[in-house]
């Protein structure tokens, strides 16, 4: 089965951005691209369930208003989720994607892409959704059960499109990391671009024989690599050598499988996503 890169497109302000980190994504991997729209009947139908509270006079009017008021919004979210994948699609394709198809379905997002795992590549989505767009400082609703539940690289994106430029991988020395290190020095996404590999704890010989030997794995597959080992809190540091060194994209594992490495790893994975302030991928 050929696998593409999934876009996951809504009416939120993220829309753009996703859809242009997903096109980005499709030419650097020579991948066919699918844009994706969930029609989740909770969050497009804002009718009030009053059957309860309607006097035995008006019920039957006024349940069968509400029917029809639930059919419109239904017909309404509908139209507006085809124009955005028309829209989305078109994009794409103005931008040099030879290969886009649009999937709407009904349901919830997290069942849909497991439904799709199986052809994804990459999955794309927005730091916040439409429900959670205002959310600043804080990601969407879905977000971390996507990453936990999805088992495939997941590219967390800012509000604003940026060609990425310099690249940062958080490594931490673990397998884990080192597995995910070995996927992006394998992987054509970010050929070229210089890599700033960043550990976060005590600058001491057997962290930076660790660095070496980890800078050693990007540098023999062509990339420029500088590492650094820094100081303090991981979603701290790791935001602050971020912006210090103006870092387009942050490259990161996902959370844990064990209970421990959950409560670990996936409260900073967690702070990571809702302090970052340029977009991740996260790595399976």
């Amino acid at each position: 089965m050929t696998t593409k890169v999934l876009a996951c497109i809504d009416a939120s302000p993220y829309a753009e951005a996703v859809c242009d980190y997903a096109v980005w994504a499709a030419k650097a991997l020579d991948s066919a691209m699918s844009v994706v729209h969930v029609l989740d009947k909770a969050q497009h139908t804002h009718t009030p369930d009053l059957s309860g509270s309607i006097g035995l006079g008006s019920q039957e009017l006024l349940l069968q208003q509400l029917a029809e008021l639930d059919e419109k919004h239904s017909k309404l979210a509908l139209q507006r989720g085809r124009s955005i994948l028309d829209a989305a699609k078109a994009r794409a394709e103005q931008s040099g994607v030879k290969a886009v198809d649009e999937r709407l379905r009904h349901g919830q997002l997290i069942e849909t892409l497991a439904e799709l795992e199986d052809e994804t590549r990459l999955l794309v989505l927005g730091k916040r959704g439409f429900s959670s767009a205002e959310a600043h400082g804080h990601m969407g609703l879905h977000v971390e059960r996507v990453i936990r539940s999805i088992q495939k690289p997941v590219l967390l994106t800012q509000q604003r499109y940026k060609v990425p430029q310099r690249i940062m991988f958080a490594y931490d020395g673990s397998a884990t990391a080192l597995k995910g290190l070995q996927m992006l020095a394998a992987s054509p996404l970010v050929q070229g671009l210089p890599v700033h590999l960043v550990m976060v704890g005590a600058d001491v010989e057997a962290a930076r024989a660790q660095m070496q030997a980890a800078a050693e794995i990007l540098r023999s597959a062509g990339f420029e690599t500088k590492t650094a080992i820094v100081a303090g809190e991981p979603e701290t540091a790791l935001n602050q050598y971020q912006q210090e060194h103006v870092i387009d994209l942050m490259v990161m594992g996902a959370y844990g499988h064990s209970r421990i490495r959950q409560f670990i790893v996936g409260s900073t994975t967690t702070a990571m996503i809702c302090k970052a302030k340029c977009s991740l991928l996260i790595l399976r």
